[in-house]
């Protein structure tokens, strides 16, 4: 299967952000596109014999009737999925992307998505689902889970998506966050954009010297770079400078794989995730 950019759409409000962030992805990195729409196998879920527990004497008529109920939920839920990727792929096309396709898939959100990873280069997700309305401080229920079992890049959005005119990356030096910074350079995603490197922790000759040496691999990637050290702690740090400079995108490393690592980089992921009102790029 080609690689191509896979956008994960459901009923949520979130949606059309999903839809804008990913054909912008598509035309900067000239990549095909294709949305996602998951059923729950509840959903489509096939009719099921519910002799046993209607009770002794029921109506065989009642038995047939729920059946057909059944049958025509996940028939409405298919529709529904079929209307949403339409709308999807119509969208994307008035933004310029050129032949979007829809994929409708039954079963497990994160299941699905680890079946497709192999041929997607990048993955664009809402931060919040269909639940969007409820407990609006809570993340998706499937995010994390998504973010953790899955390797590529994922571009996570808010309500609302504007193309970004500044980036920034939040790099301490770490293998990921070096990844993150070679992939910027070589990535046509942030090409002509600003791009802010920002360490948050002591300002020590180790911290000045690696800092020095990343912006040095922007600058010959020709990007206009600023590079900061900043004091205190991560989430409070990245999230004051966000606002104050402007930034329209972060890129992050995600959660770690050491116990230490998970409890420290993990914590900070899931905190700009919930406090993040710009789009994420998250790498593992």
């Amino acid at each position: 299967m080609k690689n191509r950019i896979l956008a994960c759409i459901d009923g949520s409000s979130y949606s059309t952000a999903v839809c804008d962030a990913a054909a912008w992805s598509a035309l900067r990195l000239e990549a095909p596109l294709t949305f996602l729409h998951v059923l729950h196998k509840e959903q489509a879920a096939p009719p099921v014999d519910l002799s046993g527990s209607i009770g002794l004497g029921a109506r065989e008529s009642l038995l047939e009737e729920l059946a057909v109920l059944d049958e025509k939920r996940g028939k409405l839920a298919r529709e529904q999925g079929q209307q949403l990727l339409g709308a999807a792929r119509l969208r994307a096309r008035t933004a310029g992307v050129t032949d979007p396709e829809g994929l409708l898939r039954l079963g497990g959100l994160v299941e699905t998505l680890t079946g497709q990873e192999e041929s997607t280069p990048l993955l664009v997700l809402g931060k919040r689902g269909e639940a969007a309305q409820v407990a609006s401080e809570h993340l998706g229920s499937h995010l994390e889970r998504v973010i953790r079992s899955l390797q590529r890049p994922i571009l996570v959005t808010p309500s609302e998506f504007r193309p970004p005119q500044r980036v920034m990356l939040a790099f301490d030096a770490s293998p990921t966050a070096r990844k993150a910074l070679d992939m910027v350079a070589a990535s046509p995603l942030f090409r002509g954009l600003p791009c802010h490197l920002v360490m948050v922790g002591a300002d020590t000759a180790t911290a000045s010297a690696d800092l020095a040496r990343a912006r040095q691999i922007l600058e010959m990637a020709r990007f206009e770079t600023v590079a900061v050290i900043l004091p205190g702690e991560p989430e409070a740090a990245l999230s004051r400078y966000q606002q104050e400079q402007g930034i329209d995108l972060m890129i992050m490393g995600a959660y770690g794989h050491s116990r230490i690592r998970h409890l420290l980089v993990g914590s900070t992921t899931t905190a700009m995730l919930r406090k993040s009102t710009i789009p994420l790029l998250l790498l593992r």
